[in-house]
């Protein structure tokens, strides 16, 4: 698989003229922000510009994010007319996307889940409601699970709507938290833990073609998913 030859290093999915298609590794920004760490946008404009030889500053467009410890499919959009007609398809909800996260205790066979998520900026913690509350917006997903034991399961997500921190937030207020999430869950038993959130597999319409595109990512390995086999 190509990479972005960049530090870190990023693998490329899929690219065209229209699309850049990535599987982002765990604990990289997608977006600078005050910290100066490395970011997903900036690395991989660096990328274009030296592939492509080109001169100036790269347009590529930030049309969704993945949260910091996520990995998985991001897509970005080489051009304006790509990033329009992206973030058209994800206002109307056309582009799917799926998740594969491991949660503690033992999940249902499948379900939908429906809650009401207000973020406090200042903070960076969203909180879930069961009712309508205030500003918070009505959040959606399904799930089902893929395998359980005694203490974890590994479930499959279907997002509806996309909110910031949603599977996080929902699957904790159903007293679910996520692997090694030290917002959500328990901050002793994630300490120096890699969130257990996966983005697998998107969906899309391709904005020049109009043809379905199905980018996947490779399903996650190790610590702590090889407590299971699937």
């Amino acid at each position: 698989m190509e990479t972005t030859q960049t530090s870190p290093n990023i693998p490329i999915i899929f690219e065209d003229n229209h699309l850049l298609v990535i599987d982002k590794p765990a604990g990289l920004l997608s977006q600078e922000d005050h910290t100066g760490d490395p970011d997903v946008l900036n690395l991989c404009k660096a990328y274009i510009k030296k592939k492509y030889n080109k001169p100036g500053n790269v347009y590529l467009g930030l049309v969704h994010r993945l949260d910091r410890p996520v990995s998985g499919v991001m897509v970005l959009a080489k051009t304006s007319k790509a990033a329009s007609r992206l973030s058209y398809q994800i206002r109307k909800r056309t582009i799917n996307k799926t998740y594969w996260a491991l949660v503690q205790g033992q999940a249902p066979v499948f379900g939908e889940l429906v809650h009401f998520l207000e973020k406090d900026n200042q903070s960076n913690i969203v909180k879930a409601y069961k009712s309508p509350k205030g500003k918070a917006k009505e959040s959606r997903l399904k799930f089902i699970t893929i395998k359980t034991n005694t203490n974890f399961s590994v479930i499959e997500v279907d997002l509806i709507t996309g909110r910031p921190h949603q599977i996080r937030v929902q699957f904790a207020k159903e007293g679910h938290p996520l692997w090694g999430d030290h917002k959500y869950g328990n901050p002793q038993e994630a300490q120096g833990k890699d969130i257990a959130l996966r983005a697998v597999k998107l969906e899309l319409e391709h904005p020049t073609t109009k043809e379905l595109m199905i980018f996947k990512a490779p399903k996650p390995t190790g610590q702590p998913w090889n407590m299971f086999e699937y």
